[in-house]
């Protein structure tokens, strides 16, 4: 069983990243009192790193155990560690830092400069997810785009169509750069909530084609990922426009 979607409409971007940051505080809360540890996977993009912004600011962070909490990335594009267009590198500059997580749980996919090619970073990836026995994702935080993609998953991408795997390589991306790497519609199944975090008029007509009953994720992409216990559309008034 997964949650129907549930849209909530934010005046703003940052009232936006305000709220979307302290329900992020509860959740994790939340996860670490009922399973011990807390895996989040994070997202790029302006929303990603505005939502990493608030949460530094936010007084309740402090109820959160960083040592009982594990950070990931639902894709990257695959580029040397600490290029400014690595979605990691953007998060780092918003104030992940400051959140005092152990690096070993900071998890990052690996670079040109750490890894024979993307086949290789999105195998090891998947090793690290089984490793840290990471049977379900507490909570996923998606950007969607003007295409209606998430995560490295395009619209009729064949990165789509890729099962019985983690991560995989993404070629051929549409969105510069060319080469990434994406978890995969099969892993982002296994998730307790499933929020995409979506700003301005540009994203307003895949916010409403995502959320019209029976669109085809191949279509767009951003229709698929649902959460067992939630999936929430957190949006300004701005992406909420097209919603009818």
């Amino acid at each position: 069983m997964t949650a129907a979607p549930r849209v909530v409409v934010h005046p703003s971007k940052q009232i936006l990243a305000d709220a979307a940051a302290a329900r992020l505080v509860g959740a994790i809360v939340d996860a670490q009192a009922e399973r011990g540890v807390a895996h989040v996977a994070l997202t790029g993009g302006s929303m990603g790193s505005a939502i990493i912004a608030s949460l530094a600011a936010v007084p309740g962070r402090l109820a959160i155990d960083p040592m009982r909490l594990h950070l990931w990335w639902g894709d990257e594009r695959y580029l040397p560690a600490g290029d400014a267009d690595r979605n990691d590198t953007q998060n780092d500059e918003a104030g992940l830092a400051s959140f005092g997580i152990p690096a070993e749980h900071v998890h990052r996919v690996a670079g040109p400069d750490a890894s024979e090619s993307p086949e290789a970073s999105a195998l090891a990836y998947g090793e690290a997810i089984r490793k840290h026995g990471q049977g379900s994702w507490d909570v996923v935080l998606f950007g969607v785009g003007p295409d209606g993609h998430v995560a490295s998953l395009f619209p009729h991408h064949p990165a789509q169509r890729i099962t019985d795997a983690i991560a995989v390589a993404v070629h051929d991306s549409p969105k510069p750069p060319p080469d990434r790497v994406s978890l995969t519609f099969e892993c982002f199944e296994r998730s307790h909530q499933v929020w995409f975090l979506v700003s301005g008029a540009d994203k307003a007509e895949a916010v409403a084609a995502a959320l019209a009953p029976g669109t085809d994720r191949w279509d767009v992409p951003a229709a698929g990922p649902r959460g067992s216990d939630a999936t929430l559309w957190l949006v300004d008034a701005d992406a909420a426009s097209g919603i009818a």
